[in-house]
């Protein structure tokens, strides 16, 4: 199949994750829910669950590399991009690679919320 064609696959899956995303978030807030980020939670639990379980069944059983796009850098990655992160730092630990994972969690969450602030700080 044609990188344009998988790629048109992927922006499919990455439409139907992030209209996910939104009725979550109307759905959270319909019932008030908006103490705490229970969307968010619960879109992220989902979508890593979600993309291991994916992930898992690929790499044992055969499933075409556009349907595992579609499901995983598609839908998983427009529901949330939080179970990419959880998918690869699972693969350092697994690939017996905890030293890197510990650091490439520490760095994500600085470095990701050190561009927050800045982001608001050029803002603000």
């Amino acid at each position: 199949m044609s990188r344009v064609l998988t790629v048109l696959i992927v922006c499919a899956g990455s439409a139907l994750g992030g209209g996910l995303r939104y009725l979550m978030a109307l759905w959270a807030q319909a019932r008030g829910w908006t103490s705490f980020p229970w969307a968010t939670l619960a879109v992220n639990f989902v979508g890593c669950f979600f993309i291991m379980l994916i992930s898992t069944i690929a790499a044992r059983r055969t499933m075409g590399t556009d349907l595992r796009l579609f499901l995983t850098t598609g839908i998983m990655g427009g529901l949330t991009t939080y179970s990419t992160f959880d998918f690869e730092t699972t693969q350092y630990i697994h690939s017996g690679r905890a030293p890197m994972a510990a650091l490439y969690v520490a760095v994500t969450l600085v470095a990701c919320f050190g561009a927050g602030l800045i982001g608001r700080a050029i803002v603000d």
